[in-house]
């Protein structure tokens, strides 16, 4: 990190970003119905420290107080998720118009703050009826997504220029579907892959139930959490296991929505837990619907080594048992994740982005941060470590729009310190310290930062 601050081009919008379940708490206020994430963390041994999301940052009764912080900051932008439970406790039926109404406020909030609103439709709070129902492995639920996405939308969308379907669907599918890390805690080979598959019908059904009752010019993306691949060695073995794992992390996702295509490589590496019997006719058009700007969530790159199956019994595996396993070199800093931080490792995937899709939409950076150990001393935080890798990723996506990149903004994760899903309190990524005994707000040596930064492009 050098003494000056890192350049962006004019018009950059920066922002910071959460999510529903991490910072809202009042799981059962106002007529809020379970998600599978509040069934997830009561499980016992599901999450670190038995925490759950029932209070979190307590936002959804401080939401003025983390506006003022974001107005402080000097935030253009705040992508923040709407909570599928609050607006249909059942995941279908009539409007829960209570739930509706608080991010009706919080939207208002924003705009008074002179704060552009980034809603994202689904940060993985899947209602837990839709769950019990067979959740992302069935089709049904990507239709009632669609559903969904409409009512917010028009509650919404006089207010509301930039809507993002889904968060992550490589988390919701794989992780929640095949590893069981986070919710439901399904290990499944093939049911896993149908996930997946409904998360992209999903976004295209919303894409085109919104775009069909556009108020004014919103613009619908995607945002998928991606990492650039790097083969370990350059032994065949290991190429070969840099293939496969660029083709589960990135083009499970990126090649349906934004080629129109399934990506080479399914069928050998999959087809022996799958007959993809949940693809039909027309889907990859769905996938497809046109976007208008693609979000990428990125945190570490990947180093791909080949490694033997960790089940050798087909009716057990799961469909993240690809034979690899990362192996980031030791030169590397780790984040208390412990995650690599490698701030090249976006500027080299924004570029792959760049010479592996024709037509790229614009892309914002929806999330990218690191987790530190943070502690309050004489009422701060000195988190420089943070600083140092938040200065290293935006001077990477600086040189990626040198080298001729769309790259249109940039949300820091996260707003505030919260519930870091199956981490539970035990990571901390916000530029804002809470505590969550007292739910004081502690602004971080990395907010004074990300402000004078902000400052710097105003």
């Amino acid at each position: 990190m050098t003494g000056q601050l890192p350049r962006l081009p004019k018009g950059f919008l920066f922002g910071a970003a959460t999510a529903s379940y991490q910072i809202e708490g009042a799981v059962d206020a106002d007529g809020r119905g379970p998600s599978i994430w509040d069934t997830f963390a009561h499980t016992p041994g599901a999450v670190a420290g038995g925490d759950t999301g029932d209070v979190a940052c307590d936002h959804y009764h401080r939401y003025a107080e983390d506006v003022e912080l974001l107005k402080q900051l000097g935030a253009g932008a705040y992508r923040f998720s709407i909570a599928w439970p609050r607006i249909q406790p059942d995941g279908k039926g009539g409007v829960n118009a209570a739930g509706l109404d608080f991010y009706q406020r919080l939207v208002d909030e924003l705009i008074d703050a002179g704060i552009t609103p980034m809603a994202t439709l689904y940060h993985w709070d899947l209602p837990q009826p839709l769950e019990d129902a067979g959740g992302w492995r069935e089709r049904d639920t990507a239709e009632r997504f669609a559903d969904y996405a409409a009512i917010v939308h028009e509650a919404l969308a006089d207010r509301v220029p930039y809507w993002i379907t889904l968060n992550e669907p490589f988390c919701s599918s794989f992780i929640g579907y095949a590893e069981g890390r986070h919710a439901p805690g399904a290990r499944e080979g093939h049911g896993a892959l149908a996930a997946a598959h409904h998360l992209l019908v999903a976004h295209g059904l919303a894409v085109r139930a919104m775009r069909a009752q556009r108020k004014n010019d919103e613009r619908f993306g995607i945002t998928l959490n991606m990492n650039h691949v790097t083969p370990a060695t350059d032994a065949p073995a290991d190429v070969a296991a840099a293939a496969r794992a660029e083709l589960l992390a990135n083009r499970v996702f990126s090649d349906p929505v934004l080629a129109g295509r399934y990506p080479e490589g399914e069928v050998e590496l999959w087809g022996e837990i799958s007959d993809f019997s949940f693809r039909r006719d027309g889907d990859l058009a769905l996938a497809h619907e046109p976007i208008d700007f693609l979000g990428v969530n990125n945190y570490f790159p990947q180093y791909a080594k080949d490694a033997p199956s960790q089940e050798p019994d087909l009716s057990r595996r799961v469909a993240t048992d690809i034979g690899v396993v990362d192996v980031p070199p030791g030169s590397l800093p780790q984040t208390a994740m412990p995650w690599p931080a490698e701030p090249d490792g976006l500027r080299r995937l924004l570029v792959w982005l760049r010479d592996t899709y024709r037509d790229l939409p614009p892309i914002y950076i929806t999330e990218n941060g690191a987790a530190y150990p943070d502690t309050v001393a004489d009422g701060a935080v000195d988190d420089r470590a943070r600083i140092g890798y938040l200065d290293g990723h935006l001077r990477a996506v600086g040189q990626a729009i040198e080298a001729g990149v769309d790259v249109r903004g940039y949300f820091c994760w996260s707003l505030l310190d919260n519930f870091e899903w199956a981490y539970g309190y035990a990571k901390r990524f916000g530029l804002i310290y809470v505590d969550y005994q007292t739910q004081q707000r502690i602004p971080k040596a990395s907010y004074h930062w990300y402000r004078q930064l902000i400052e710097q492009h105003a």
